[in-house]
C-alpha cells in the first residue's frame, strides 16, 4: 500500500490542484448512485465521474493512479459515508494533493448525513468485523434513504457553489419527486415481498428488505467483513431449514460457490442482485438499479 501511495504521489506531484480547471464544476464520486443523483441535480453544471463502476465490493475498490489525479482535479468529492470507501478513498484523498476536498473541507460531501442508520455499533471493536464501524453503510439500497442522500448532496453543492443553489434546489426537487413517484409504485408491486425471510452473502440488504417489509435472517459471512466458517454456515443452513427461508441473495461481487450450496442444502431460491448502480446493464440509472432489485426479489418469490 506504502508503495503505491508514493506512485500516487509521483504521478501527481507535478499537477497544480487548479490545473486544467474547467468551466464545468468537477465532480467526482464514489460510487454510480451517487453519479447519477449529482447529475440529477447539476444538470449541465457539472461533468460528473464515479470511481467505482458499480460492479465492484465498495469495501475493496481497486486504487488505480489515475483516480488520484481525477480527484486532483475535483471541485468537490461525493460519498456514501459510514466508512463504507475506508479501504481506498482515505489513501487516494491523500494521494490527490488537493486540499479543497479532504475530510471535514467543504469539498467533502457526505451523503449519509441525513440517514438514519441501521446496525449502529454500541461499541467500536474491530474484532466484530472490521468493515461497519459506523453502522450499516448500504444506505442506497433504500430508495427512501436515497431521498436523504440527494438532499445531501443538493446542500454540499450549494455551500461550494452559492450562486447555483436555487438551480440544485429546482433539479434536487424534481428529482425527488421521480423518485416519490417510483417509490409508491415498488410499495404496491412488492407487496407479495412482505414477511418474507432473505439470506445475503453481506448485509447490504437490511435497508432495501426492510423498506419492503421483508425479514433479514442471516448472511453467509459471521460478520460484516468475516469470511464463513464451515460450522458457521452448516448452523446457518440448520436455522434456515427450521425457519423455511425461501430467499438466499447473492451480491454480485460476491463468490457464487457458498451461496449456491446454501440455498441448494435449504430449497431456497438462489437470487443474484447487484448493490450498485452499474452493477447489470439494466441497472444504469439509480431509478433502474431499485427497480431491478425489487423486480428480481418480486419474480423469485412469485415465481413470475
Amino acid at each position: 500500500m506504502k508503495r503505491l501511495l508514493l506512485l500516487f504521489l509521483a504521478l501527481v506531484a507535478l499537477i497544480p490542484a487548479d490545473a486544467g480547471a474547467a468551466k464545468k464544476i468537477q465532480v467526482v464520486t464514489t460510487i454510480p448512485d451517487l453519479a447519477d443523483m449529482t447529475r440529477q441535480i447539476t444538470g449541465d453544471l457539472a461533468d460528473v465521474t464515479s470511481i467505482a463502476t458499480g460492479v465492484e465490493d465498495i469495501h475493496a475498490v481497486p486504487m488505480k493512479p489515475r483516480f488520484a489525479v481525477l480527484l486532483n482535479r475535483a471541485d468537490v468529492v461525493v460519498l456514501m459515508g459510514l466508512e463504507a470507501e475506508h479501504a481506498f478513498l482515505p489513501a487516494l484523498l491523500e494521494a490527490s494533493r488537493n486540499p479543497k476536498i479532504q475530510r471535514d473541507t467543504p469539498g467533502y460531501i457526505d451523503a449519509s448525513v441525513y440517514v438514519t442508520v441501521l446496525e449502529a455499533p454500541t461499541r467500536l471493536d474491530r474484532s466484530l468485523g472490521d468493515q461497519h464501524p459506523m453502522g450499516n453503510p448500504h444506505i442506497n439500497l433504500d430508495p427512501v434513504r436515497g431521498k436523504s442522500m440527494v438532499r445531501a448532496i443538493t446542500d454540499g453543492l450549494s455551500r461550494n457553489f452559492p450562486e447555483h443553489t436555487a438551480t440544485f434546489q429546482k433539479n434536487a426537487a424534481a428529482y425527488t419527486r421521480e423518485l416519490d413517484a417510483a417509490i409508491a409504485k415498488w410499495q404496491q408491486e412488492a407487496a407479495p415481498l412482505k414477511g418474507k425471510k432473505l439470506v445475503s452473502y453481506h448485509p447490504d440488504l437490511i435497508y432495501l428488505a426492510e423498506r419492503f417489509g421483508m425479514e433479514n435472517f442471516g448472511t453467509i459471512e459471521i460478520r460484516p467483513g468475516v469470511d464463513p466458517t464451515p460450522s458457521h454456515v452448516a448452523d446457518l443452513i440448520e436455522r434456515m431449514r427450521q425457519a423455511k427461508v425461501e430467499i438466499v441473495v447473492r451480491e454480485r461481487h460476491y463468490p457464487a460457490g457458498l451461496a449456491e450450496t446454501v440455498a441448494k442444502a435449504t430449497g431456497a431460491k438462489l437470487v443474484e442482485l447487484p448493490a450498485m448502480t452499474g452493477g447489470v446493464p439494466e441497472a444504469k440509472t439509480y431509478i433502474s438499479f431499485i427497480d431491478y432489485n425489487v423486480r428480481t426479489l418480486i419474480k423469485a418469490v412469485t415465481g413470475g
